[in-house]
């Protein structure tokens, strides 16, 4: 029996969608949305209607010949759970909508996925979300009591690439060390170790190295300073840090397309920019060989492996690979390994091969603050 699977990602600055039927595409899109687009909403579910809309009109031809069978949205920022498919329930709609565990664009994923879904009265679910918490206890530890290291990632894009790279090795996924880096808008590094992402630099709470658009991690003092001094509210702090920094603070674009052209031209700042994204980025990547190695010393890491928008760039690839060079081979992983993992969830839970885990929210006066 074939089925028809629509696929929605939102993501900072872009929304993806695609409709395969069974494991095959039949059709993807990308949107991309304008940084002053964005910047008219101010929150993130605030842009609901709008790239409800878009999406809309991307797949309105492609589905004249019939509703999909199921809708599966990229899972957003709930409480932490185990991987796998998770149908939508009112439970979770009203974690992602009311932002009890954090804001993020991947929260619209779940949430426009029902909507849609409603219109043709089928499922809609989720798959291995980004909350996905499987780190070691002691990388959870942080040196300041009253907080805690949390598990935040992409979960979806980096298992993808970890089991299409492993199989380019002849190894099986839950037999390998990898070191992941997906590289978009926000960058997670994760590190995978026999199946399982032991630790993770989690970009949403402000770890790891500046992005695009993020600030990546900050001196502390010198933030705590800058709030003092009332420069700027807590809210536009927040924001600038999150959506409002990195390369686009420093250069006023997001896209490396634009900041290599910008290198190209002869841009001495342009370079000195990225040629610091790419060291941060090396610098983090290897922070993860003692996750890998802890109790393990005898095998190597299997391979790095970056993805997300940023690894089509050759020469932000070629950088990491000579910096980091001698801890493993750099794979350069892209396309819809999100899309087709989600995909394959959907088919696999109408073909009744996958049970669905029920969501269960926690009263928000048991959430960890």
């Amino acid at each position: 029996m074939e089925y028809k699977i629509l696929v929605i990602n939102p993501g900072s600055t872009s929304t993806k969608v695609a409709i395969f039927c069974n494991s095959e595409l039949y059709f993807d899109a990308e949107v991309q949305h304008p940084r002053e687009t964005i910047d008219k909403y101010s929150t993130v579910i605030d842009q609901k209607g709008f790239r409800t809309a878009q999406i809309f009109s991307l797949i309105e031809d492609s589905l004249k010949e019939g509703p999909p069978d199921i809708v599966v949205g990229r899972g957003g920022l709930l409480r932490p759970i185990p991987g796998g498919a998770y149908l939508v329930n009112d439970e979770m709609i009203t974690d992602l909508e009311s932002a009890k565990y954090g804001s993020h664009p991947c929260n619209l994923g779940a949430i426009i996925a029902r909507d849609l879904a409603a219109k043709w009265s089928v499922p809609a679910m989720i798959m291995d979300p980004v909350v996905t918490d499987e780190m070691d206890p002691v990388a959870k530890i942080t040196g300041f009591p009253e907080i805690t290291r949390r598990s935040v990632f992409h979960a979806l894009s980096q298992r993808g690439v970890a089991r299409t790279v492993a199989a380019k090795l002849g190894i099986e996924y839950e037999k390998g060390k990898f070191i992941v880096a997906h590289i978009g808008g926000g960058v997670s590094i994760g590190a995978h170790r026999y199946g399982l992402v032991v630790d993770v630099i989690n970009a949403l709470d402000g770890e790891g190295p500046f992005t695009p658009e993020r600030s990546g991690s900050l001196p502390l003092l010198p933030v705590l300073d800058l709030l003092n001094s009332g420069k700027f509210s807590y809210e536009e702090l927040r924001k600038k840090i999150t959506s409002g920094s990195g390369v686009f603070g420093l250069l006023g674009t997001n896209d490396l397309r634009e900041v290599k052209g910008r290198i190209d031209a002869g841009d001495k700042e342009a370079k000195l920019v990225f040629d610091g994204l790419t060291y941060n980025l090396s610098k983090y990547i290897s922070s993860f060989v003692p996750a890998l190695m802890k109790d393990d010393v005898n095998n190597p890491v299997n391979a790095i492996i970056l993805t997300g928008g940023g690894a089509r760039s050759q020469r932000l690839v070629s950088a990491v690979q000579g910096m980091t060079c001698s801890i493993a081979k750099v794979y350069a992983v892209t396309g819809l390994e999100e899309m087709e993992v989600m995909a394959r969830g959907g088919l696999a839970v109408l073909r009744n091969d996958l049970n669905p885990i029920e969501y269960l929210a926690i009263p928000s006066s048991k959430v960890e603050k």
